[in-house]
């Protein structure tokens, strides 16, 4: 009984851990990036220590087993690489250092929704609004977007959990400080622009994996593709030799966070969760990170929390949620259907051949 309940808690404490991780993601971003750290050169370093990560799970579970790759193939993987990992984490760092790590998590919040907009756009989803589920996607699409406005435009009272002071006081340069109204909204648009080009990856990719299905070739390909295209951009952007520079610091750290952990061993246990329980259930664990990055950011980077942020973010959580809540509403029902025409189909059989047998 004790073995049941524990296994029955895995898939909670593990959604826990990856929104932990993402939180963590946020955070020591934005920290390296208060440091000084140019963001090309760090979107690049990151990708390429994924890259370094993957290739021999890659190599050693899927390798043998993978389809061929024909060119067609080639060119639709680099092209989703450029658009929803090169551009989408380029444009998200420039947008850190506009805003900060709270908006970063608030913002990702509404990626269930951007992508079911996509989605929408590209003809693979069904908005009715006469329906239930309809008009609570609708719903959820208007509470993103009022979101979003919020936290762009409106500030609001200020919170400092910390006064002036803060845990990694020591490579920050610019804490505590409250960007201008300008830079701000440039920063919100900035993420949402990221947020998006990630929505038109997470939809093109399925048409694409059909023709690849090996998944960890497919992950480990595009990490390598964007490592080079993060490459050439950060090389153009950034020509100093000092600035590539690494040494034995938080910078480091946050490198080798993002690439290994977040896109390494996070992919992992997505995939894990996804296959207990189901992708809905891993979504709606998005609003953790939110939470964890609010309080962790105030307290180690000395972030100030304004009352906008507070209630965009809740604006961004009420939308996922209607959103979520149509999509498991329209599931459910499309599995009753199913189950009917089971049992209509095993009524239907089981009627033959009592009309068989009575013939006979």
């Amino acid at each position: 009984m004790a073995a049941g309940r524990s296994s029955s808690r895995k898939p909670y404490l593990v959604v826990i851990l990856i929104q932990t991780i993402y939180a963590g993601m946020f955070l020591l971003s934005k920290a390296a990036f208060n440091g000084g750290m140019n963001t090309f050169v760090f979107v690049f370093y990151r990708q390429a220590a994924a890259t370094l990560f993957l290739v021999p799970f890659a190599l050693f579970l899927e390798w043998k087993t993978a389809p061929p790759l024909s060119f067609m193939t080639f060119c639709k993987i680099f092209l989703l690489s450029f658009f929803g990992i090169t551009l989408s984490l380029d444009i998200y760092g420039v947008a850190l250092v506009y805003t900060s790590a709270t908006l970063a998590a608030a913002i990702t919040n509404c990626l269930p929704v951007i992508t079911f907009f996509l989605a929408l756009l590209l003809r693979m989803e069904v908005l009715k609004p006469r329906t239930t589920s309809g008009l609570a996607k609708l719903v959820g699409i208007l509470f993103c977007t009022a979101g979003a406005v919020t936290l762009a435009v409106y500030k609001g009272p200020h919170f400092n959990l910390l006064g002036h002071h803060n845990l990694l006081h020591h490579i920050e340069e610019h804490e505590g400080h409250v960007p201008s109204g300008k830079t701000w909204i440039k920063g919100c648009f900035l993420m949402l622009m990221s947020n998006t080009f990630w929505g038109l990856w997470l939809v093109l990719q399925a048409g694409v994996m059909k023709s690849y299905p090996s998944k960890l070739l497919f992950t480990t390909l595009q990490c390598f593709l964007s490592s080079i295209q993060t490459f050439v951009i950060a090389i153009a952007v950034e020509r100093n030799p000092y600035e590539w520079k690494l040494g034995w610091n938080l910078k480091l750290v946050a490198i080798a966070y993002c690439g290994i952990v977040v896109t390494g061993i996070t992919y992992h246990l997505q995939a894990w969760v996804m296959e207990k329980k189901d992708p809905v259930f891993l979504a709606m664990s998005t609003p953790l990170a939110l939470v964890i990055t609010l309080f962790a950011s105030a307290i180690l980077l000395g972030e100030i929390i304004s009352l906008g942020s507070i209630l965009g973010g809740l604006l961004l959580v009420g939308g996922l949620y209607n959103v979520l809540w149509a999509k498991s509403r329209e599931q459910s029902i499309v599995d009753e259907s199913c189950l009917r025409a089971e049992v209509v189909k095993d009524s239907s059989k089981l009627k033959e051949t009592e009309d068989f047998v009575s013939v006979a």
